[in-house]
Order: C-alpha cells, then sequence, then structure tokens
C-alpha cells in the first residue's frame, strides 16, 4: 500500500472526484493535536503508524501550471522513505529537477502528457526505473491529448512501449468515493503486461477492495481516504503486510 499526499500552497488536501478547486486541507484520525492539512506530520504518521516506505505525492500547484513546490517536497524527502512524485513532468528538466530534490521516482500523468515521445525522453534522461505512467481516466475513459488517444489497453501499451517501468491505474471519478478501483481492467492490464510494475487508486474503500485488487494482479495501491476516516486500519495495513510477506510474521 502507498499512501497519498495531494498538496496545495503547502497544505495537504483531500482529494475527492478530480475537482480539485473544491479540496479541503485533510482531517485525519492518523494524527491528533490539531495538525489539519499538515503534510509533514501526516507523511511521519504514514511512516511511524502505517509502517509505509513509500509514499505519492501529487503537486496540485505544478498540475495546475503554477510552480513546483520545491522546499515541501524536499523536506518530504528528508523524511524516513521513498517518494513518488506527480509534478506535471512533461519533459526532461522537470523530471531531473524533481529527482535532485528527492523523487525517488516521478510521475508521468496522461492528464498532462503531450505526446509519448515526450514520456520516452523522459525515460532516456532518467531511466526507465524512475518513470511511472499515470494512466489518467475520468469514468473509465482515458484523459488524453490528441496525439494520445485510444483505448486504456492501447494507451498503456504506448506508454510502456516509450519507457515506462511501471503503470499507475487512476480514475479521477473515483478519487475519495469508495466505489473501488476497476478490478477488469487491472485484470486486462495485468494480462498484457505481466512484467511491468502495476499499481492503481481512486476509490478503494475497504482492505477487501486490497484483496481483490491483489487477487487481479496489483502490485500496490494508491489510498488516501480511507486512511485518514479509519475504514482502512493500522492492523489491516499489517495484516497485508504479513499476507505479502508470511516470514515477517515469524
Amino acid at each position: 500500500m502507498i499512501p497519498v499526499l495531494d498538496v496545495r500552497g503547502g497544505l495537504a488536501v483531500l482529494a475527492r472526484g478530480g475537482r480539485r478547486e473544491a479540496y479541503a486541507p485533510v482531517r485525519s484520525l492518523l494524527v491528533t493535536g490539531g495538525a489539519v492539512g499538515d503534510p509533514i506530520t501526516l507523511a511521519r504518521a504514514y511512516h511511524e503508524i502505517l509502517g509505509c516506505d513509500e509514499r505519492y505525492v501529487a503537486d496540485l500547484d505544478a498540475l495546475a501550471g503554477g510552480a513546483v513546490q520545491h522546499a515541501l517536497l524536499r523536506a518530504l524527502a528528508g523524511l524516513r522513505g521513498r517518494l513518488l512524485v506527480d509534478a506535471a513532468v512533461t519533459t526532461p528538466e522537470r523530471a531531473r529537477e524533481l529527482v535532485a530534490v528527492g523523487a525517488a521516482r516521478v510521475v508521468v500523468g496522461l492528464e498532462t502528457l503531450p505526446s509519448f515521445d515526450a514520456l520516452a525522453l523522459v525515460a532516456r534522461a532518467i531511466g526507465p526505473k524512475r518513470v511511472v505512467f499515470s494512466l489518467d481516466l475520468r469514468d473509465g475513459a482515458p484523459l488524453v491529448e490528441a496525439r494520445c488517444s485510444g483505448t486504456p489497453l492501447a494507451v498503456a501499451r504506448a506508454a510502456v512501449t516509450a519507457g515506462a517501468g511501471a503503470i499507475i491505474v487512476l480514475d479521477l471519478a473515483r478519487v475519495g468515493s469508495g466505489r473501488g478501483v476497476d478490478v477488469g481492467l487491472v485484470e486486462a492490464l495485468r494480462r498484457a503486461f505481466p512484467h511491468v510494475e502495476l499499481l492503481a487508486g481512486g476509490g478503494i474503500g475497504t482492505a477487501r477492495d486490497l484483496d481483490r485488487l491483489a487477487d487481479a494482479g496489483l502490485d500496490g495501491a494508491l489510498v488516501a481516504t480511507a486512511l485518514h476516516d479509519g475504514r482502512i486500519t493500522r492492523d489491516d495495513v499489517a495484516d497485508m503486510r504479513r499476507a505479502d510477506h508470511p516470514s515477517d510474521s515469524r
């Protein structure tokens, strides 16, 4: 499981339905003492309470066309655990910039991608293992520029051909909804790309959702709302970890 931090103007906000203008600062059961919307406190809780060693950070300022929140990303990178950062990467320069501030991996999202040639340039610049392609959807349909159009499977295939080392399935309409990820799409992607790391997020609401996705072949799940409101607990995360690594319980 990979906990999510959506950050805007230095605050952690709660994503819902992809309507970014309406996102409010996070109130989470994982933190106490009134630390509403504090991304550093949340990041520490993800590691110290949940034991997660990777965090997904979406820089909503950058995704909206603004400046990258360099200082915040650098501070988050200074904590324990790796960062997977989505900050409107469309060029090798932006990708290198994020790696320089501490991102272990960078996301290249379909929502902002001008072409798969641009994705290939990013992959050559920082290496495929550092590049995660986000298959951005809305109600199952790809969010695409004209040069990146096609079915979800066709778009994913083009991204892998261009050099993406991993794929995230992310349906913005499902974010924060608890509706769950499209398991059928995850299964189809796993069959099509058996050796590519496959992640997904958007609407994961219960530990049972995580079990179903694991059975479908998912390697990792992005989760936020269900962690903050307690539907997925520390015990659930520990149980999943023991299921993945039975020797850890000995």
